[in-house]
């Protein structure tokens, strides 16, 4: 295991107050799922550039993590200091791509199936760029007209091409890339940069196989901030990451306010001062085994539920707003960070604006997950037991 705690300070760490969080959620899509045509160019690509393998297990997901920001604000800093650890982590390892970096450093052109690799699943640290001439940006908000052709196509090359269910929107469909230049107008994004001495080369090149990537003292940043390309919304690109593992993150970030000079720090846990806590900062998505996923709910398409109070103490009641009057095969489950499944019910046939009250009174204290099933769809949310 690689672990990086460093002893060197961040460029911006103190905050000041503001009227409003400038904070709304932390997305987590579920780019890709690498198939077996996936794997076989990943171990070319290795090959070629005098590694043993590409290290693409099939089954492999790529998971993109975005900041969704108020309109006005920007990102600075994705940081961890003294208290308030930077962490992302999973329980195999990072797929990194023999002509990859720790940032998204090539061009699109490089990215696009055509060149027949499978750079565009490498792992990185991001500052809003997927590519040197491109923004990174949810597959659901891709418009190829405003955004830029789509460049992964099923015209030539057999690699980014599964289609399935799982990986949700087909990459040949919405790339997920937001183009500078022409037609946007947009400027290139700008690089990430690092703090001196954080060693970040666990997400270099095929050369380097790594599972986790923590600092208590540096940050990846942009001086003045980087705000999201689409223009209805502000969503910035954190950082994509390949893995078969279950994969976890715990995340802190320096926002700057409308207010020039003034800006917010947002912290995972345990905030001091004017730090905000954001609960969405820290999660855990677990392997295709369980196929528990943490995910911002405002872009799930399936059936809804809310749930009240949180955090819980003895009893806990879900509310579930079916996209039907009526369902089968329904059911909800809760899990623990690790995985395990603590409660479970099967649910039969739900009615539209069912209640559910469940009795968590022998749950420990601490973080689980909610992950309801309704009309063959599955959404999750985190609960927090006091």
């Amino acid at each position: 295991m690689k672990k990086n705690i460093l002893g060197l300070s961040l460029f911006l760490v103190s905050a000041f107050a503001f009227a409003q969080s400038g904070l709304d959620s932390i997305i987590v899509e579920k780019y890709y799922v690498a198939n077996t045509a996936d794997v076989a160019a990943a171990n070319t690509d290795a090959v070629g550039a005098g590694y043993a393998t590409g290290a693409l297990p099939v089954g492999s997901v790529t998971y993109r993590i975005y900041a969704d920001l108020l309109l006005g604000y920007n990102l600075q800093a994705i940081y961890g200091v003294t208290g308030h650890e930077l962490k992302v982590t999973t329980t195999t390892s990072f797929y990194n791509n023999s002509a990859g970096s720790t940032t998204a450093s090539s061009s699109r052109n490089s990215v696009k199936n055509t060149t027949g690799n499978v750079l565009g699943l490498d792992s990185y640290l991001a500052m809003g760029a997927a590519a040197s001439n491109a923004y990174g940006i949810l597959k659901s908000d891709d418009d190829v007209t405003l955004g830029g052709a789509n460049l992964i196509t099923s015209v030539s090359g057999n690699v980014l091409q599964n289609n399935a269910t799982l990986a949700g929107i087909p990459l040949t469909t919405q790339d997920g890339y937001y183009y500078s230049g022409t037609p946007t107008g947009l400027v290139a994004p700008s690089a990430a940069s690092f703090t001196p001495g954080l060693d970040v080369t666990m997400f270099n090149d095929g050369s380097t196989i790594g599972n986790s990537f923590i600092t208590s003292n540096g940050s990846v940043y942009v001086a003045g901030g980087v705000t999201g390309p689409v223009p209805a919304t502000n969503r910035v690109l954190i950082g994509q990451f390949t893995t078969n593992g279950d994969f976890c993150y715990e995340l802190n970030l320096q926002i700057g306010t409308p207010t020039p000079g003034v800006f917010q720090n947002f912290v995972a846990l345990a905030p001091t001062g004017s730090e905000i806590q954001n609960a969405t900062l820290k999660g855990c998505i677990l392997s295709q085994s369980t196929g528990v996923s943490v995910m911002d709910n405002k872009n799930s398409a399936v059936s809804s539920f809310t749930f009240y109070p949180n955090p819980a103490t003895d009893m806990l009641n879900i509310e579930i707003n079916a996209a039907s009057k009526e369902s089968v095969a329904n059911y909800y489950s809760i899990y623990n960070v690790a995985g395990v499944e603590m409660l479970h019910k099967n649910l039969g046939v739900v009615s539209k604006n069912q209640i559910e009250n469940i009795d968590i009174s022998s749950l420990s204290k601490g973080l689980y997950f909610i992950k309801l099933s309704v009309d063959g769809s599955v959404s999750t949310k985190k609960l927090i037991k006091n």
